[in-house]
């Protein structure tokens, strides 16, 4: 039983960790912008990452993602992966990337299995090897190492160490993965916001080599990467019959900033600008959305204001709710409870979507 050190209400889904409830975060955010700050910079300092992206009036500004970090000399961006070498330009190139790979039979769990031609045959035959799911082949799976957010609750929070020991690789490595049995190649992490030029030279240079084969790209973001990036994905997926993966954390930017420690202002209008690909491909869907269920912060109510704000977009995007499983600085909050999950379904079809899907039922626990 944790306690909000801005109301003093006691609850089991109040973090200890963050010591905030989700009704003081939004109805009360200007108090408690201060505390936030302060929990988000213990959090990074752990990994010697920075508490907010640099700002350097004299550095260099990277224009990966929305952080647009200003970096003085031998300074590291936000998302750990950048840094200004020499005082000439960022480094590592975007023919080079920090990342590891590996071959993960298909149909595989990953949010859009459901809706994919990898999952589902959904695309036959010009995107996939067959009417059902692809037994017998693989996903290439690649991590990137950096965020540009700070998740609280990741459940790949390693991708935050060892950048010290890591030398980055080139695109070159990544598309010669790509073999015979590779009939998809999904780009996550981390995420790969503040390398997303590497993971499309990788692209470009797998496509070149495929021999007319299917192969697939899709990308699983939390959609803070530079707008002109995004199109350049969005086409490539287009074209590959891959998708675009959001993970939306929440609907308040007040309550995003406390979970993630920065706003999801440009998420928001990165999505509304994808939707406005889904006329150039019906099926399989270009974009797939997805929100962790992190129990006393994201509950029906913010679910139906997602769902609400997608529906007005188009209400045939596909949306995945996930179960959350206690990790990282959340560890001493319950996995998402069974109702919980389908309040929140119940929430996303009110709201006007008409495909909604409860992920990661295998972590789905008791009321609390």
């Amino acid at each position: 039983m944790s306690k909000c050190v801005n109301c003093g209400k006691e609850n089991k889904v109040i973090s200890s960790f963050l010591g905030l409830c989700q009704n003081c975060i939004i109805q009360d955010f200007s108090n408690c912008e201060s505390h936030i700050q302060r929990v988000h910079q213990i959090s990074r300092e752990t990994f010697g990452l920075p508490a907010q992206p640099p700002r350097d009036k004299e550095g260099i500004q990277c224009n990966f993602c929305f952080n647009q970090c200003q970096l003085a000399l031998g300074q590291k961006g936000y998302c750990g992966v950048r840094e200004n070498v020499k005082g000439r330009k960022i480094s590592p190139s975007p023919r080079e990337g920090f990342f590891s790979w590996y071959y993960d039979p298909l149909p595989t769990n990953c949010v859009a299995d459901w809706v994919c031609p990898g999952g589902t045959g959904a695309g036959y035959p010009q995107y996939a090897y067959s009417k059902g799911a692809e037994y017998g082949f693989n996903n290439l799976a690649v991590f990137y190492h950096g965020c540009s957010f700070d998740c609280l609750f990741c459940q790949n929070w390693h991708h935050r160490e060892g950048f010290q020991e890591k030398r980055p690789r080139p695109s070159k490595d990544l598309a010669q993965a790509v073999d015979v049995r590779t009939s998809c190649v999904c780009y996550f992490g981390g995420d790969p916001s503040p390398q997303l030029l590497h993971s499309i030279h990788s692209s470009r240079l797998a496509l070149a080599q495929r021999e007319k084969r299917i192969l697939r790209f899709c990308w699983e973001t939390n959609g803070t990467m530079n707008r002109r990036f995004l199109e350049e994905i969005l086409d490539i997926a287009t074209e590959s019959g891959g998708c675009v993966k959001f993970d939306l954390k929440a609907f308040h930017s007040s309550l995003n900033i406390a979970l993630c420690g920065r706003s999801n202002e440009q998420t928001k209008s990165n999505f509304e600008l994808a939707s406005s690909w889904i006329k150039k491909r019906k099926d399989p869907p270009i974009i797939v959305a997805s929100t962790p269920l992190v129990p006393g912060y994201v509950e029906r109510e913010e679910v139906y204001q997602i769902a609400e704000f997608m529906a007005s977009l188009n209400p045939d995007i596909p949306y995945s709710l996930l179960g959350f499983h206690p990790h990282f600085y959340f560890r001493d909050l319950p996995p998402t409870s069974r109702r919980h999950a389908e309040e929140c379904r119940e929430a996303a079809l009110e709201a006007g979507l008409r495909r909604v899907k409860i992920g990661n039922i295998h972590l789905l626990g008791n009321d609390y």
